[in-house]
């Protein structure tokens, strides 16, 4: 008799970084390790995918470092468990192509488009306003997506909007967005969150999937000609933006974490008051309240 796969919900945003996923599911290749693999897609980025965690939607998600991090100390009952990809995210900054926009300096002040609260869209925003002295106290308005983001921009009723620049770049290229600058994040671009009940109920299970997509990530690497066409055609990007994406992308293919990366999040955040933690807490406890070593 068989033994029976364990099922296993992931949540990610349908972006070009999550293919190793896509494949361990349509090669079979999680199955052929025990697990039952579900990829469930989530326009909406990591605030909408935290929240998923949250209600037992998803058993775990691909979200972004900051994102998670933010989410575990405000309540969500989960736990990074792996980094997944280990560069940093270059988050691309749009104005409508056809406004008047046109130095970095010209964005102060204005309303940012965001997915939701505790999105990167919504955090990088404030990451961003800081890092250049400007106020962190930002006009945000909740569009959802990069669907609503466009209608918002359109519309007037946002001007400037943060999103991964690689994804954004077909509306660049048309004339619909303008980006005028980049802002990397200070950290890894994407960890795996767990939640409490999954770890509790699947935790072997998940660290079987995660060995399965190191695998796959370690294969899709040594074919770098034959993984870029696929990015290529399969999110309809120019052949060109995705070797620029690969020579600046590094999944990471093994179970190593950077503390000091982390701590330097969970600094970030407590310093600009995304997180609601007492002083008394010390970085060290607040890593382990983030983070659980499979």
């Amino acid at each position: 008799m068989s033994t029976p796969l364990s099922s296993i919900r992931i949540g990610g945003v349908p972006e070009h970084f999550n293919l190793p996923w896509h494949v361990g599911i349509e090669t079979g290749e999680f199955r052929s390790v025990g697990v039952d693999a579900e990829f469930i897609v989530y326009g909406g980025g990591t605030g909408a995918m935290m929240q998923a965690v949250a209600n037992n939607e998803v058993d775990v998600a691909v979200v972004l470092t900051e994102g998670a991090i933010a989410s575990i100390c405000n309540g969500t009952p989960a736990r990074i468990v792996k980094t997944f990809v280990q560069s940093p995210l270059i988050w691309g900054i749009h104005v409508p192509a056809d406004s008047d926009l046109k130095t970095i300096d010209d964005i102060r002040n204005l309303r940012y488009a965001i997915s939701r609260f505790g999105s990167g869209s919504h955090l990088m925003a404030i990451v961003d306003a800081a890092e250049r002295g400007w106020e962190t106290d930002l006009d945000f308005e909740v569009v959802k997506n990069i669907d609503g983001a466009r209608a918002a921009l359109a519309g007037g009723d946002a001007e400037v909007f943060f999103w991964e620049r690689y994804t954004t770049s077909p509306y660049v290229q048309s004339g619909e967005f303008r980006r005028l600058d980049d802002r990397l994040t200070p950290w890894p671009a994407f960890v795996v969150c767990a939640s409490d009940k999954a770890l509790a109920e699947k935790s072997e299970a998940i660290k079987t999937l995660l060995n399965q997509v190191n695998e796959i990530c370690r294969r899709l690497f040594s074919d770098a000609e034959g993984t870029q066409a696929t990015i290529a055609d399969r999110y309809k990007l120019a052949p060109e933006k995705v070797a620029q994406w690969w020579d600046t992308t590094q999944w990471n293919v093994g179970w190593e974490i950077e503390e000091a990366s982390i701590t330097k999040a969970i600094n970030y955040l407590r310093r600009l008051e995304l997180i609601d933690l007492e002083d008394s807490v010390t970085d060290g406890e607040v890593m382990g309240r983030v983070y659980e070593s499979l």
